[in-house]
Parts: C-alpha cells; structure tokens; sequence
C-alpha cells in the first residue's frame, strides 16, 4: 500500500511535470505606470485645450471683421469731412503722419499707434458741424467766428462717442486742444491730466497748421514752426513730447520724402499742404 502511494506521488509528479512543459502560457497583466495613467486621465484636457484653442481663433476672428468694419466706416467717415472741406481732409491726414512719427519715437508700441491712428484721423471731424461760413472763410476769423469754430473738439466727440468702438478716440478728439498749463478748450485740463494722445495731436496739429499755406498767408519752414513749438513748451505744449517731435521731424526732413501712406487709408499723401 505504501508503495502504491509512492507509486501515484510519482506519476503524479511526472503528470504535473508534463503539463508545466506542454501547457499554455498564462496571460501576463502589465501593470499601468503613472505616465500611461496621466496620459488617460490628460485626455479631457486636451480635448478642452482644442476647445480653447478653437474658440481663440473664433475671437481672434471676430476682431478682425471688427476691425475691418471700424475701418470703413472711418473711411466713409473721412469721405464726408473731404466732401465738405477737402483742406480739413488733407489736414487731418498730415496731422495723423505726424502724430504717428512722434508716437513712434516716443516708444508706442503698435497697437498703441493704432488707436493714435484712428484718433487723429478723426481729430477735426466735429468741422462738419461748423458752418461753411467759417469753415470756409479765406480770411483770419473774428472773435465770434473763432468761438463757434472753438466748439469743434466737443462736435467731434458727440458724432463719435455714439459707436462704441470709437468712444476712446472721442475723447482724445475732444482734448487736443487742452494746454499743458491749463488754458485750453474745452475743459480747461492741464498737464498730465490731458490724454497723452490728445497732447501728441495737439503738437502735430499745430505744426500743420503752421507749415502749411493758406489763402491768407504762406506756411513757415520747418525750423522756424520748430522754434515756435519750442517757445511755447510747458505752457501750450508738453515739454517732453515736444523735444521727441522736434528730433523725429528733423530726421523724416532730411529724407526729402514727398509723400507719406497710412495704415487705414491708403494712398501717397503730400506733405506739402500747398
């Protein structure tokens, strides 16, 4: 009996053996490390990053055909003030060649120059309100005539603080004619406090006006308008903007440019406003 059982151990072991060596390999379960893990749990967020992505470009989008809009109606705009005095249209092209130069060497950066472009585009649109009478008057004007004239900054900001996208430029329209020591119009603000695009219109407005020629007289040379703004430095204009358009404006003289082009409207435009 007991060599019977020895004899059943045996074929046993053998039996087992045989099937450790004929049977089939067990299926191996690797285990998931943590990077396969945080791959799978990454994967909403980057479905959500796409998302995002996708949603910025929409923006991204939608401002441009803004932008694209804003720059017609800026032009269809400008379109009328030429109708109505095509001095003023020149003159407000000049100012905003100028306004730009001086925004650029003053370090503006571009989108910066933009809204600078737009506001000093618009700067003198209120003169569509002022009556051909003055407006167009080939002669120095009177007292009474200048104060209605004087009422174009505000015109300007009502025709366009009512389109959302132009509400900033309003405003800097409305204040290129405050005077850094506080005795200009319409508000009568004073030095810092006026808007620093205002104050850069402000300069290159008046350096238009001086160089250019008019029915009643002709315009000066550069460096005589040059010794102008200089005088009148820290009371009528900003000091520090003033030495930065006067360095500017040396340079694009010695270019001996005829012409200069905008970003929103386009063309070659005369410097010479005669």
């Amino acid at each position: 009996m007991h060599k019977k059982k020895g004899n059943m151990a045996s074929r046993t072991a053998k039996t087992r053996t045989k099937k450790k060596s004929t049977g089939k390999k067990a299926k191996v379960v690797t285990p998931v490390s943590p990077e396969g893990i945080e791959n799978v749990i990454s994967i909403p967020n980057l479905v959500t990053n796409v998302a995002l992505l996708n949603l910025t470009e929409e923006v991204s989008n939608l401002r441009q055909q803004q932008r694209s809009i804003c720059e017609q109606a800026i032009r269809s705009i400008l379109h009328a003030l030429d109708c109505k005095d095509h001095y003023t249209f020149g003159h407000s092209l000049r100012v905003t060649y100028y306004s730009l130069k001086l925004g650029e060497e003053y370090g503006l950066k571009p989108e910066e120059l933009y809204d600078l472009e737009v506001a000093a585009l618009f700067h003198d649109i209120g003169k569509i309100a002022v009556p051909d009478k003055v407006l167009l008057k080939p002669a120095r004007l009177d007292e009474e005539e200048f104060l209605i004239m004087k009422s174009h900054p505000s015109k300007s900001a009502e025709i366009l603080e009512g389109f959302e996208p132009f509400k900033e430029a309003a405003q800097f329209a409305k204040h290129h004619h405050e005077r850094y020591d506080g005795r200009g119009y319409p508000d009568s603000m004073k030095g810092q406090d006026i808007p620093l695009f205002s104050r850069i219109i402000l300069i290159a407005d008046t350096f238009d006006a001086m160089t250019s020629t008019r029915p009643y007289r002709k315009g000066l040379p550069y460096e005589v308008a040059f010794s102008e703004l200089d005088e009148f430095s820290g009371s009528q204009f900003d000091p520090e903007l003033v030495k930065h358009f006067i360095s500017v404006m040396k340079k694009e003289e010695a270019k001996k440019e005829p012409t200069f082009q905008l970003s929103i409207i386009e063309g070659d435009w005369e410097k010479d406003a005669a």
